[in-house]
């Protein structure tokens, strides 16, 4: 096998439709499994369901919203077809990781407090914290129930993945929220490996589950599914961080979100830490000082949060932000150049290439 330099890897179209017309393909492919599987729920905690992912409004009536992008379907599809699966064997990984991805921000959602989701109310604001807790727990049982009702022998080594991934994320998100109780400088600030252990986990895991799943489901060879495993938990790091980005800069016509709104909230993320110096020994130079200062302060009035975010840049959070980016985007291509070549890994480079530009 041939690895790809930087300039041979496939990059999206500079208006992102090649991964845009990508991610649409793969989401039209899984929708007629991931629609029946939603309808096994029982009618409330499925029409939370479809509400979640963009398909109904309250009550039930269809949506015009059409839902996230479903990057974690796209992985699922394109790295079973790498990994030689059968297409509904990626389908069926697709599905479980939908699921399950859906289960998490209904409840990430109630723990952060966040009120809207993709220019929406969240669900436990439309429906409540009970119904949305049961929403939650019931897409988490349909996502192991499809993947053990899978055809094949593999069906418990899926599970096993899932399951795995699934203790990585709570972890993750046990970390971030132990985050919040930190100071922002001194001996228990939050350090940037600390960071990026929570993003690993937090985010890392379940896309690296997505790529290794139709793999495992498949009976693939283990190399092959910790390949794909290690480039999805890297681009979970990238992907993080890009959100990081979008948390502080990011155009609330696309992010969903108000602008600034991690600054407000106080949130620790990569950015500001590494604008901080994320070390024991406090703040480097002296726009990471006066950021330490009105972050201690906590910045709620808009010419404070618009300064915060100055200060950031000036401090070197965003373009360190950035390099951490894509130095785990070239990660996850290094772990591609290990798999046979073709239009699957090809779509994948082009996927990969997406998330940068994002925020570029």
């Amino acid at each position: 096998m041939t690895a790809l330099s930087a300039a041979e890897r496939p990059a999206a179209a500079p208006d992102g439709t090649g991964a845009a017309e990508i991610l649409r393909r793969c989401r039209e492919s899984v929708r007629p499994a991931l629609t029946a599987a939603i309808g096994r729920l029982h009618p409330w905690p499925g029409e939370m369901a479809s509400y979640s992912l963009g398909w109904c409004e309250v009550g039930g009536a269809p949506s015009v919203d059409g839902g996230g992008k479903g990057l974690r379907e796209a992985l699922a599809v394109l790295c079973a077809r790498a990994a030689g699966a059968r297409e509904r064997t990626g389908v069926a990984s697709a599905v479980a990781v939908e699921l399950i991805h859906t289960f998490t921000l209904l409840h990430d959602d109630i723990m952060d407090g966040d009120h809207t989701r993709r220019r929406r109310p969240a669900v436990w604001k439309a429906y409540g914290t009970g119904p949305a807790v049961l929403a939650g727990d019931a897409l988490f049982a349909l996502a192991v129930e499809t993947l053990a009702d899978a055809p094949g022998p593999h069906g418990p080594a899926a599970v096993r993945c899932l399951s795995a991934a699934l203790n990585d994320l709570v972890r993750g998100q046990a970390d971030d929220l132990l985050f919040a109780t930190r100071p922002w400088t001194g001996p228990g600030a939050v350090a940037l490996d600390e960071y990026r252990a929570m993003a690993e986990h937090k985010t890392g895991a379940l896309l690296g589950c997505a790529a290794a799943l139709g793999a495992v489901l498949g009976g693939a060879p283990r190399e092959v599914s910790d390949a794909l495993g290690r480039a999805g938990r890297h681009l979970g790091i990238a992907f993080q961080a890009v959100d990081d980005l979008l948390g502080i800069w990011g155009d609330p016509a696309v992010t969903g979100k108000p602008v600034h709104s991690d600054l407000r909230s106080g949130k620790k993320t990569f950015p500001v830490l590494a604008a901080l110096g994320a070390a024991p020994s406090g703040p480097r130079g002296p726009a990471a000082g006066r950021l330490a200062a009105l972050l201690d302060a906590g910045p709620s009035e808009d010419c404070a949060v618009r300064r915060a975010a100055s200060l950031i840049e000036e401090a070197g959070g965003r373009s360190a932000t950035l390099e951490e980016a894509d130095r785990h985007l070239a990660r996850a291509h290094s772990c591609l150049d290990t798999l046979p070549s073709g239009p699957a890994v090809s779509e994948l480079r082009t996927l990969l290439a997406s998330v940068a530009r994002r925020v570029r």
